[in-house]
């Protein structure tokens, strides 16, 4: 019986989602709830899985093909079986009637020449997802020439992106079977051949330009969306400060080993900024509200998002009430979100809400930034590298660990004297740790 295969109702606003990858070509053998293939929505990614055993049949919508809630991809055969089901096979004959009688002698034939390269007889071009289909038609690609990593030795999209790009960047590789024959010699041609091309010529450098050009994917699309609209409807301001991260180094050296034998995670550093963003949120509560309409919402909880970046853009999912979790909780949810983030499997519910964000640019070794506001939220804090910097202590110069801070925010409704205030109260904690334990 055949079985449609739908995609999965979407997230609330989001209309349609784009096919990724299908994991399964028609044909294969599934097993029931085994992922088929991915969707992606402008937040998250989809795995609609098989309803049933089978084989599946039909793809309807090919990978980079747009689709709706509830729309028909493809079909599932939950009785048929892989590679078009079992014949019965005949008895064996017996040996007699196996060997078939001599044929006559026969004139050496010539040996066929071999496939020039962009011949596709070595791989079943049916096998080919449309997307795939697609891209080598366009490109007049070999598909045998092209490495193939997809389940059971298919070639998926990436395969062929990756094979022109490296194409592209090593020039062809493949030679002809035999020296072609050369033109007939022509002196005018000759003679305007051997003029010096002009510098900067396009023919002199295409060789060594290579472009592709990509869609952008529906996560990317979005940010792109949302950033723009930041930029647009807030006045953004940023106020900078700079914190000693010294006694925070000193008492996560401590008791990073104790912590991590109790607690099962490591002791970092973002716990230490989470708690001091929502001790000093509660302080200046106008940083951690919301503009609605001509209305300013004040949440009277902290729900802290956290950027994380994945190959597919940024996301931000968020700490719900990040003030009563413990340092270990965060910790440890911190490391649960780029994990499932990096392989898309990050909820819609997850990446939702939050009343105030922080962005870590000193991973990459940014040493200053003005992060963008994360609509709906007034607020985002930029954490940087820590860099060793002389800085005056008690009339005397040291050499401190020093991480500057950026706080992006909303003047329609944080006014700078706040902004600033917040940014001092977080540095207070951040370098008196004490502070956070005592709320003082």
């Amino acid at each position: 019986m055949s079985i449609d295969i739908k995609v999965p109702p979407l997230p609330e606003s989001v209309s349609e989602a784009t096919v990724v990858t299908w994991h399964k070509q028609p044909g294969d053998a599934v097993s029931r709830d085994e992922n088929l293939v991915d969707i992606e929505t402008d937040k998250v990614v989809l795995e609609v899985p098989a309803p049933a055993d089978g084989v599946l049949g039909e793809i309807q919508a090919g990978e980079g093909d747009t689709v709706m809630a509830d729309q028909v991809i493809g079909s599932l055969d939950d009785q048929a079986k892989a590679g078009g089901g079992e014949q019965a096979q005949p008895s064996a004959p017996a040996k007699e009637e196996q060997e078939p009688a001599p044929e006559p002698a026969k004139a050496p034939e010539a040996e066929p020449a071999k496939p020039a390269a962009g011949a596709s007889a070595a791989v079943d071009e049916s096998e080919l997802s449309p997307a795939v289909r697609r891209l080598v038609a366009e490109n007049d690609l070999d598909p045998a020439a092209i490495p193939a990593t997809g389940p059971g030795g298919r070639i998926t999209k990436e395969d062929v992106l990756n094979y022109m790009e490296s194409a592209g960047a090593a020039g062809p590789t493949t030679e002809p079977s035999q020296p072609p024959t050369p033109p007939a010699r022509d002196p005018s041609r000759e003679a305007k051949e051997a003029e010096p091309e002009p510098l900067g010529s396009a023919a002199a450098g295409a060789a060594e330009r290579p472009e592709r050009r990509v869609p952008m994917t529906r996560l990317r699309q979005r940010i792109a969306e949302r950033l723009v609209e930041a930029q647009q409807t807030a006045a953004m301001l940023t106020t900078f400060n700079e914190v000693n991260m010294k006694p925070v180094m000193d008492l996560r050296a401590r008791y990073k080993e104790q912590f991590e034998k109790t607690h099962g995670v490591k002791l970092g550093f973002m716990s230490f900024f989470v708690k001091a963003a929502c001790e000093a949120l509660k302080r200046y509560p106008a940083v951690n509200a919301s503009i609605d309409g001509t209305d300013i919402i004040y949440h009277g909880y902290q729900d802290i998002g956290i950027a994380v970046s994945t190959d597919r853009g940024l996301v931000v999912p968020v700490l719900r009430d990040a003030d009563h979790q413990s340092y270990a909780d965060i910790e440890s949810n911190i490391v649960d979100f780029g994990k499932r983030a990096r392989d898309g499997k990050l909820t819609m519910d997850e990446l939702t809400g939050g009343t105030f964000s922080i962005t870590n640019g000193g991973i990459f070794g940014s040493l200053l930034s003005t992060p963008i506001l994360n609509p709906p939220q007034s607020a985002i804090l930029g954490m940087h590298k820590t860099q060793e910097r002389p800085v005056v202590e008690n009339g005397e110069i040291v050499i401190r660990p020093m991480m500057y801070l950026a706080l992006s925010y909303d003047h329609r409704i944080i006014d700078g004297k706040e902004a600033v205030s917040f940014l001092v109260a977080l540095k207070e904690c951040i370098e008196d740790p004490a502070r956070l334990l005592l709320e003082v």
